[in-house]
This record gives C-alpha cells, structure tokens and sequence, in this order.
C-alpha cells in the first residue's frame, strides 16, 4: 500500500472516531495508530533504535 492510500484510510480511520466516539476516542485511536507505526517501522528496519540508546547498528 502505497503512502497517499495509507494516509487516506489512516485518515478515515480518526475521522470515524472522532464522528462517533468523541474526542477521547479519537486521542486513542491516534496514538494507537501511531504506536502501530512505530513497531512497523521497527519490524522493517526503518528505525534503528541503537541511535538512541547510543549503539549502533553498523560495526567499524
């Protein structure tokens, strides 16, 4: 899925909420989501996470 699509169901998604649920709902939903994001990119290899605890990846 391409990243325009994703950004229209990702928007889809908050707007229902919010339409729905009310503003709590839509907070959860948004940080969920993002959290969701998150552990893909991580599964991916997007996000190296030695860059913040100070390791790197790469070895010299």
């Amino acid at each position: 899925m391409n990243t325009t699509a994703m950004g229209l169901v990702t928007g889809l998604v908050l707007g229902w909420a919010a339409a729905f649920g009310g503003f709590g709902e839509f907070l959860t939903v948004a940080v969920l989501g993002a959290l969701g994001l998150l552990v893909a990119r991580l599964i991916e290899g997007k996000i190296d996470l030695g860059a913040l605890t100070g390791r790197s990846s790469t070895r010299r």
